[in-house]
Order: C-alpha cells, then structure tokens, then sequence
C-alpha cells in the first residue's frame, strides 16, 4: 500500500508532527503512525479529513492502492463464502449426528452412543473454527473500509449495512452459537418425544 507513504510525505511537506496531524483529522498520534507504517487504513471520513489537510484529492492520496484494494475485497468474498458454506454444512451435520445420538440413546447403544456424541462436538467446534477463520479475514484485510473507499472513488452509494454493530462476539460466532443452542433445545423435545412415544407404546 501507497496511502502511508503518502501520508507520511504530506504531512512531512506541511511541517506537521504526527499529534499535529492528529488533532486536525481527530484521531489520535497512535492512529496517525498505524495508517503510515500500513498498519490499519483510514475509512472514507478521514481519508475526506486528510485530503481537505493537505489541499489533494483521495484519488491523489490512495493512487496506486486502488488495484489492492479491489484483489483484496475480491479474495475476501471468495475465502468468506467458502467458509460460510463450510461453517453451515458443519452446523446441520453436527444436528444430524445430535438427532442420531438420540434415536441411539432410546434404542438402548449403550456406550456405542458416545462416539456419535464426540463427532457432533467435532462437527460444532469445526463450524466454530470457520466462524472464527471469517471474523479474522475480515479484520486482517480491513475489508469493509475498503469496500466503502472503492464505492465512494467510483461515485457509488457507500453501504454501511455491511459493518456490524458493536458486540462482544460477531456476527459468525453468533450464529454458530445459536445454531448449538437450537440443536440442544431440539435434541431434548426429539428425545422426549420418543421416550414419551416409547412409553405410551407399552
């Protein structure tokens, strides 16, 4: 990425220090020094912010980056929508092995039933992995202000919806959660629907 190198030897030109910098873009030193050595990369508020700063367009400002940009956000929907297709075909196996333990349990396995147990918590704790696996491309790659600076250079609506909100777990990890919540409170009613089957059948 350019933008740091950039920012660097625009600030450099104005005779700015990075708190200098800092207090006209209202971030802070830390955020400054982060966005020149491509650590993170600002949103479009602040890349509007540097530009009116040092009298240049973004396009000046992010020239050269917007073909990494545009791979970046490419590869991220790719490696997401496997994922996301691994982490829900993990979820329903797991709640099939879950409904097989059950019918195992009632038709008396015995202990045959534990291995069946064990592979739905493998099959939970995978979909778990994926759900993981697509919170960390999202945050490594910085993704979403990626795809908002592309909208807004190409003139297009920027579409905030795709930002979550703030909450200790996201939005994958979430849905596994509730997804193992679910399968418990349906492996109980199926488990006692057929012990209560079995019981009016005597």
């Amino acid at each position: 990425m350019e933008l740091g190198h950039n920012i660097k030897g625009q600030r450099a030109g104005l005779g700015l220090s990075q708190d200098d910098l800092a207090a006209q873009v209202y971030v802070s030193r830390q955020t400054i020094s982060s966005w020149e050595n491509d650590k993170t990369y600002p949103d479009v508020q602040s890349l509007l912010l540097l530009s009116e700063t040092f009298g240049v367009a973004v396009d000046a400002l992010i020239k050269g980056d917007m073909e990494a940009m545009e791979k970046t956000v490419s590869r991220d929907a790719r490696h997401v929508t496997h994922l996301t297709a691994a982490m829900i075909f993990l979820l329903i196996a797991a709640f099939v092995a879950l409904m097989w333990a059950g019918w195992q349990e009632l038709d008396g396995w015995g202990t045959h039933t534990i291995p069946t147990f064990v592979l739905a918590g493998v099959l939970w704790v995978g979909a778990m992995v994926a759900a993981v696996l697509i919170e960390r491309i999202k945050k490594e790659y910085d993704v979403e202000t990626y795809r908002e600076i592309l909208a807004f250079v190409e003139g297009r609506e920027i579409d905030r919806s795709a930002r979550p909100a703030p909450s200790r777990l996201s939005r994958p990890l979430r849905v596994v959660l509730v997804a193992a919540g679910a399968a418990i409170v349906g492996f109980s009613l199926a488990y006692g629907a057929m012990a209560l089957a079995e019981m009016l059948g005597r």
